[in-house]
């Protein structure tokens, strides 16, 4: 309010208080009641002068700008005779509630599978075509939903972070019936994350979360390209997780590249730093600690520009990295439970990668020595475990239909499948070719065609399948 404003307000109590009082000596038979009906009026009048001089006490000076300043509302209690103070103005440090803190995402994936060609059912003892990464490979798999994930995660202080992800499309075997019963909520991790320093390049994470063992393994099957993980690379850590303790370190130069090649729309490996070292308890995801041993990763990767060798390799990035773990493992036996002996389980491998710009690279390679079983002695044993994949792939992101990933990969794997009853013996190799279309960045479409040779991962049938599969997978993310 302005000063001359705030004088004719003033002016104009006094002269409807003046003119009261004249009224109330004119008539001296009511002067009573009129006296105090105007004591009323006069108290109401002295709360709207006292809230004139709070707000001309808080305006802001005549030469500040309307906008630069907005006043706030002044409200009057007139029946109770004072004015209320200001509303007040939120702090800038008011504590945010859970709220604020946490955000829900997640995405789903409904797939179909469509074996063209090659056994999709054979007697008992021979193989059929068949898929440790997708039990939905079968005589009778069409539709299904391949994952159904919802993440909560956030910060709950400056220092400390949560994540839990749990999957709907879970099933649950050894029914009563025989009947595996689908669609029941799992957890798939659970974890804090505890930075050490106020750059948050060093963090330690607690709980169940993915083991650093393979690039192909950290990266997230909402942001691979290729519908499932090769055989060779996720063998050392079917599942990917496992309940432990895992330190990370990321020097901000490295960081600098990745948030590149985030902002450029990249599928990258996730958030695990150019250096990781863990401690987990070696059974794999859900599953009940039973050796008292614990099983060690080391990972190390690093991004590097390729500007300086000019010509295709300008805005390109390389990265390339090895990964390594040892552990005792015991598989679970036919005969119920699991293997009383202990399994050596240590694997080593590399990896290198030139990112899709728009044409991309990608391999893996792993050896190692694990569980597996022998169908000439009858019994599990160790044995060597080695394999990797070849990928190769374009990136078309701005076409006027939505952006555009064809591949092709090729992958080889020979060794155990621990995640098994018994551990199978794993011998084959697959081709692969498809394409990814995203036409907006909450739906995705992915089409593959692949050409499978291998030993069914059952320790009760032999002999080789060879087939070809067709699949399609719809995923929405939100």
């Amino acid at each position: 309010m302005t000063g001359k404003a705030f004088r004719a307000a003033l002016v104009a109590s006094v002269f409807i208080s003046a003119a009261g009082v004249a009224q109330a000596q004119a008539a001296p038979q009511d002067s009573d009641a009129k006296i105090a009906d105007l004591q009323r009026q006069v108290d109401e009048l002295k709360a709207i002068v006292r809230a004139m001089q709070t707000a001309q006490i808080t305006a802001p000076p005549a030469s500040t700008p309307a906008s630069a300043a907005p006043a706030q509302p002044v409200q009057v209690a007139a029946a109770s005779g004072a004015a209320s103070a200001p509303a007040p103005v939120a702090s800038p440090d008011k504590k945010k509630g859970w709220y604020d803190k946490l955000q829900i995402r997640g995405y789903t994936q409904l797939r179909m599978n469509e074996i063209l060609s090659g056994p999709k059912s054979a007697p008992a003892g021979v193989s059929r075509v068949r898929s440790v990464q997708d039990s939905g490979i079968n005589e009778n798999g069409n539709l299904s939903i391949r994952r159904a994930r919802l993440v909560v995660q956030g910060e709950i202080s400056n220092r400390v972070s949560l994540y839990m992800q749990g999957d709907l499309a879970s099933s649950v075997a050894a029914q009563s019936s025989g009947e595996s019963r689908l669609h029941y909520f799992q957890m798939r991790d659970a974890y804090a994350d505890v930075f050490l320093d106020d750059a948050k390049t060093l963090r330690v994470r607690f709980g169940q979360s993915k083991v650093p063992f393979g690039w192909e393994n950290l990266q997230s099957s909402q942001n691979r390209v290729p519908l499932d993980r090769t055989d060779a690379i996720n063998q050392p850590v079917p599942g990917e997780r496992d309940l432990g303790v895992v330190a990370y370190y990321t020097p901000p130069k490295i960081q600098a590249i990745w948030d590149e090649l985030a902002k450029d729309g990249q599928k990258l490996f996730g958030n695990y730093g150019a250096l990781g070292f863990g401690v987990y308890n070696g059974q794999s995801v859900n599953r009940t600690e039973r050796n008292g041993t614990y099983m060690v990763v080391g990972l190390a990767t690093m991004p590097i520009r390729l500007d300086g060798l000019g010509g295709i390799f300008e805005g390109q990035v390389a990265e390339i990295g090895a990964t390594g773990m040892m552990n005792k493992f015991r598989p679970e036996v036919r005969s119920g439970g699991v293997s009383a002996v202990n399994f050596t389980d240590n694997h080593v491998g590399v990896h290198a990668m030139i990112y899709p710009r728009p044409f991309g690279i990608q391999a893996e390679w792993k050896w190692g020595t694990g569980p597996q079983w022998n169908p000439v002695t009858g019994a599990i044993e160790s044995g060597d475990s080695t394999g990797g994949y070849l990928m190769t792939m374009y990136r078309a992101p701005k076409t006027s239909i939505g952006q555009f990933i064809p591949f092709a990969r090729w992958q080889r794997y020979r060794g155990g499948w621990k995640a098994a009853t018994n551990a199978p013996r794993i011998d084959g190799e697959e081709y692969e070719f498809g394409v990814e279309w995203q036409p907006m960045k909450e739906f995705e479409v992915v089409l593959t065609y692949a050409n499978i040779n291998r030993i069914e991962a059952d320790d009760r049938r032999f002999g080789r399948a060879k087939g070809e599969v067709l699949r399609a997978q719809v995923q929405w993310n939100y």
